[in-house]
């Protein structure tokens, strides 16, 4: 079971993915001063794996971008004639 999937566009950024093992080391080193061993070694574990998953095997992988397709129009065609341009205030109050 893949608890994070490396290859989500959220974590194509650097800071991003030293964020979260940093966050997660953090707050193992705040509950071991805290006092509180179980959930330190618990957010130890989430930074472990973390660091594993997304520094380790972490390939990042290039957005492909495939260009859209338009229709071929005729230039007889009424239905190609399509305004772009944006209505005025006035035309909307009438």
């Amino acid at each position: 079971m893949q608890l994070i999937d490396p290859n989500h566009p959220a974590y194509r950024r650097l800071w991003v993915r030293v964020a979260i093992v940093a966050v997660c080391f953090g707050w193992a080193a705040f509950e071991i001063v805290g006092g509180d061993p179980f959930w330190a070694v618990l957010s130890a574990a989430a930074g472990a794996y973390s660091f594993y998953m997304l520094f380790w095997t972490f390939n990042p992988q290039r957005a492909t971008v495939e260009p859209v397709a338009e229709p071929e129009a005729d230039e007889d065609d009424e239905s190609a004639e399509i305004s772009t341009e944006k209505p005025t205030k006035q035309a909307d109050q009438d």
